[in-house]
Parts: structure tokens; C-alpha cells; sequence
């Protein structure tokens, strides 16, 4: 097999990216294509897997850790980050609408500000005028 040139482990969406070109690999062979792994004194290349897992985890913007602070205050609780994606989408991940129990089909009202966008839920009485709104026009 040619020895590939070692690459910068990639993260974010670049990692999402490259993983999805590679769907047929297995999952070593992605973590090495994607940067993941070492080579030994020996010349023998070693995969990282936890490291790539942890990228594909953090890159997918999923929080595993939910204990308070090691000191047991409680303190601060952890701010979302999200990143417009290439095509212009801004992506909710699962893990928070699992969070918050949405089902399919739940919707929102979008309110845009001058640097900010606020989601509000719609529910069912609002859902109702709503509709009556449409098919009276």
C-alpha cells in the first residue's frame, strides 16, 4: 500500500464533508484519510479512533457532558455555538431538539433583529389561527 503524506487532522465541517466522500471505507480507513492517525518510529501507522470519534462528535455539535462543574457549584451553563454552513444554513443539531422534546412537524416563528434570529414555537392555538388566517385569503 502507498504510504500517504500525513495530513492536519480535519474538524468541523470539513470532517463531516470529507467522511460523507468516503462512506465506502471503513471506519480506520476514514479516520486515516481524514488526518487521525500516527506513525511509530517503526515506519507502522497507528489510528487515532478516539480522537476521530470525538472530531465527528464535537463536529456534529452534540454535548455529551451534562454533570455540573467539578467544583460542584453551578455556575455558568454552557453557551451553543452553531457556524453558517457552506450553503448558507444555519443547522439546530439533534441533540438539542431532542433536548427541548420536538417532534416532527412542531413549528416556529422566525423573528429576525439587526445581529440576532429568535425562534419562537407555535403552539396549537396560535397553529389554528394560522391556518384560519390561510384559507380565509
Amino acid at each position: 500500500m502507498a504510504k500517504q503524506k500525513k495530513i492536519e487532522p480535519l474538524v468541523g465541517e470539513d470532517l463531516l464533508k470529507k467522511v460523507k466522500e468516503l462512506e465506502n471505507l471503513s471506519k480506520e480507513e476514514k479516520a486515516k484519510h481524514c488526518g487521525y492517525y500516527t506513525v511509530t518510529k517503526n515506519g507502522i501507522e497507528r489510528v487515532n479512533m478516539m480522537k476521530f470519534l470525538n472530531a465527528l462528535i464535537d463536529a456534529e455539535g452534540i454535548q455529551l457532558d451534562s454533570a455540573p462543574s467539578a467544583n460542584g457549584r453551578g455556575g455558568r451553563s454552557a453557551s451553543y455555538r452553531i457556524s453558517v454552513q457552506s450553503n448558507g444554513n444555519l443547522l439546530i443539531g439533534s441533540a438539542y431538539t431532542k433536548q427541548m422534546n420536538l417532534k416532527p412537524g412542531d413549528e416556529f416563528i422566525i423573528t429576525l433583529g439587526k445581529k440576532h434570529i429568535r425562534l419562537r414555537q407555535v403552539d396549537s392555538d396560535e397553529r389554528e389561527e394560522i391556518e384560519l388566517a390561510e384559507v380565509a385569503v
